[in-house]
């Protein structure tokens, strides 16, 4: 598989190419405290990846600081995840909590710098203490506590002598400081828990940013890659290894995208949320997005790995098309696995003229298949066909059988239908049907034409499996949680029928002619009991996120528009159709642009660049369109392509629709290109929960009277706090995390 040549690649090469490191070493450093998911797959590949690329090697470490929710099977978890993926990590697997004892060690370092202190604040009065984005932050009272007495405390915290919360350690920085990581973080917090692998002997542990950096330095790394959201920590990283004076040569960290994909949540606590509560049989369930659950279901290391080198490695986040995964299983499988036929929905059909048994010789590839291998299909008088390949009245381009129209028996022989048999309530109960003899597939001389072939199953051969049949966990693209679960989200047919060879072949993987692929459970699977899991469809069933065709939209009936005097035109209706049926614009924005040829034209041409055709739309038909009004095409100081790259800042959550508009306004004005606006203005989207909650309680905090009246069931003040964190924040606040964050902490108390 070759590898595309990112900007993580590019920083490797440059670091070995000026002689900063001599050779590349990477980490998968992961909490074990849940199963690893699809994401983690992603970060494994480029860490190992990366190392194996540049002759390097990878580290697998297990980052267990938190004692309350990690478990041994979260790390064998981890480990077969690795070993599946086909990777192999460098010496034996690493844990945090090997360091413990020097992690405590440049703890005291810092104390004795003057850069640490312990502090007795209360959780509350820490974040209250903390400022927010746009008021500073008041040190504690405690940052005053000599070196002496900070390290007493310390001694003491480690042994036991405190109960959780009475005391933390925390870095002396600058409570003024933009980034909020830096404002006096904390470094150690006091946990009388049992750990799995220390047992009793620590009561403080580690926080992640102080772990993280001075691990990766004790163990060599030289590059430490992780992902966007730890991109505000990396001042923090840096501050703790260049305060302590660390020799060289140091880690450095560098981030990239995380992997989201629609239709799923990537969420441990949503994960465990789904596990706990008994939604799904295990963290193996193959619905899950888990490792464990795409192994079970049956999808190949090969095809995850060429799933995340076709996504890429971004600087920016996006979501992934579902989609884009099941066509790389599918991908996968279609040069590997032997074609077979099941019956899902068996019914009978009694050949009466033939008599005796035969074996047909048939391939289990394709001719586009590079690969050889057959096996023997049984065939005698009674055997069984799809219900679906029978219609007493078919509809207009039905070319299976009917009683009037033949059909062959793939590999086998063309058969009519003479008779149906039904059961008291009308259903059909079997087939009584003639061959024809000459028509053998291969040696077919009966000159009789059918328009298609039928799969099917010898009858006294056939065995019954269970075929469990999965589709999407969540009913929605963007699941927020258990409220959203498909509740079709697995099917599960216990009298399907499948050729013996199937039962009898080593392979575990096969493709059902027209159902899909299927994998012999691992859990449940045995001869006796056969159970089939559906790995993904033959093709993709859901609407696939594609630029729409600009192709001559269907005459419909001409189309009122509200409000309007003047009649759309026959090419405005065409546009007018196109743009509410096939792009699923509303009908107000859909008859701006249709009536405007001007807005139109520019429209296409930015749905050209980016297909976010609702995103686009809104923009032009409202700030575009006002800027046409004063000025011609030729005048506008920004182009489609500058539109469509606005559009796209939206879609990634990289700033939001408020801010937009003002980067809208500067790009009316200047011309600018709006990641340049957004750079050098640092309009970025504040997404980070620490930065948020201290706002969120500020305004609480500020208003009781409106705590009480939403407690007390006035539901609609649940706007005026979210308007009130986003007047606070200059519309930077991610509106999505807001909501969720303000949720949680008015159902607080």
């Amino acid at each position: 598989m070759k590898t595309k040549r990112d900007f993580l690649r590019k920083i490797v090469e440059e670091d070995l190419a000026s002689g900063k490191y001599e050779k590349v070493i990477t980490r998968f450093p992961p909490e074990p405290n849940g199963f690893p998911h699809i994401g983690h797959a992603k970060s494994i590949s480029i860490n190992f990846g990366i190392a194996k690329e540049y002759g390097g090697v990878c580290h697998l470490r297990m980052d267990d600081t938190n004692p309350t929710t990690e478990d041994t099977k979260y790390v064998e978890a981890l480990k077969d995840a690795v070993k599946w993926l086909g990777f192999r990590w460098d010496g034996d697997v690493k844990y945090t909590s090997d360091y413990f004892s020097k992690l405590y060690d440049y703890a005291k370092e810092l104390i004795k710098m003057g850069k640490a202190y312990v502090d007795s604040l209360s959780e509350d009065e820490i974040r209250e203490y903390r400022g927010t984005v746009t008021t500073p932050g008041k040190r504690s009272k405690y940052a005053k506590r000599s070196a002496e007495e900070n390290l007493d405390l310390l001694e003491r915290m480690k042994n036991g002598e405190f109960k959780d919360g009475e005391h933390v350690l925390r870095a002396k920085i600058d409570m003024n400081s933009a980034n909020m990581k830096m404002r006096d973080p904390l470094l150690y917090r006091i946990r009388n828990a049992h750990h799995y692998r220390t047992k009793d002997a620590w009561h403080i542990y580690p926080m992640y940013d102080f772990a993280h950096c001075l691990s990766d330095y004790i163990e060599g790394i030289t590059h430490s890659f992780c992902t966007l959201e730890f991109e505000n920590n990396r001042e923090l990283y840096d501050w703790i290894l260049e305060t302590l004076k660390v020799k060289p040569p140091r880690p450095y960290q560098y981030e990239f995208a995380r992997l989201n994909i629609n239709y799923t949540v990537m969420s441990k606590r949503k994960l465990l949320e789904l596990v706990e509560g008994g939604y799904v049989e295990g963290w193996d369930d193959p619905r899950l997005p888990t490792i464990a659950g795409f192994k079970r279901r049956g999808y190949t290391p090969e095809s995850i790995l060429n799933f995340c080198e076709s996504i890429g490695v971004a600087k920016a986040n996006s979501v992934v098309d579902i989609s884009q995964l099941e066509f790389s299983i599918r991908n996968d499988l279609n040069l590997k696995v032997p074609r077979v036929m099941c019956v899902a929905d068996p019914i009978k059909v009694t050949i009466e003229n033939y008599d005796g048994f035969e074996e047909i010789e048939a391939s289990y590839y394709p001719p586009d298949v590079p690969k050889e291998g057959s096996r023997k299909l049984p065939f005698s008088k009674e055997i069984y066909i799809d219900r679906s390949d029978f219609s007493e009245n078919p509809p207009k381009g039905y070319f299976r059988l009917t009683p009037t129209q033949p059909v062959r028996l793939k590999y086998a022989y063309i058969i009519k239908c003479e008779e149906i048999k039904k059961d008291k309530n009308g259903k059909i109960t079997e087939i009584v049907a003639k061959y024809y003899p000459d028509s053998k597939s291969g040696s077919d001389k009966s000159g009789i034409k059918v328009k298609s072939a039928i799969h099917w199953v010898e009858a006294s051969r056939a065995k019954k499996v269970e075929l469990r049949v999965y589709d999407r966990l969540f009913k929605c693209e963007s699941p927020k949680g258990i409220e959203d679960l498909n509740p079709n989200s697995l099917k599960i047919i216990e009298n399907a029928l499948v050729e013996p060879s199937v039962i009898e072949s080593d392979e575990v993987r096969f493709q059902f002619e027209r159902e899909g692929y299927f994998y012999k459970d691992p859990k449940n699977y045995s001869k006796e009991k056969p159970v089939f899991n559906k790995i993904v469809s033959l093709k993709d069933s859901w609407a696939k996120k594609v630029k729409p065709k600009k192709a001559t939209p269907k005459k419909e009936e001409a189309q009122q528009v509200e409000g309007e005097v003047k009649p759309l035109s026959k090419e405005e209706h065409k546009l007018f159709v196109w743009y509410t049926k096939e792009l699923g614009l509303n009908s107000e924005v859909a008859n701006t642009l249709a009536r405007d040829r001007n807005l139109s034209n520019f429209f296409e041409e930015a749905l050209d660049e980016v297909s976010l055709a609702t995103t686009l739309a809104n923009i032009i038909s409202n700030e575009v369109a006002r800027e046409l009004k004063q000025k011609s095409l030729r005048e506008l100081s920004f182009t489609p392509k500058d539109i469509s790259k606005l559009a796209s800042l939206i879609d990634k959550e990289i700033i939001s629709t408020k801010i937009a508009k003002d980067v809208f306004e500067q790009m009316s004005k200047t011309g600018t290109n709006p990641e340049e606006i957004v750079k050098s203005n640092n309009l970025m989207q504040i997404s980070d929960p620490d930065i948020i909650l201290p706002i969120i309680d500020e305004v609480i905090a500020k208003n009781p009277d409106n705590v009480k009246k939403y407690k007390d069931g006035n539901s609609k003040l649940f706007g005026f706090f979210v308007g009130q964190v986003l007047k606070a924040t200059g519309g930077k606040a991610n509106p999505k995390v807001v909501n969720e964050l303000i949720k949680e902490r008015l159902a607080e108390g």
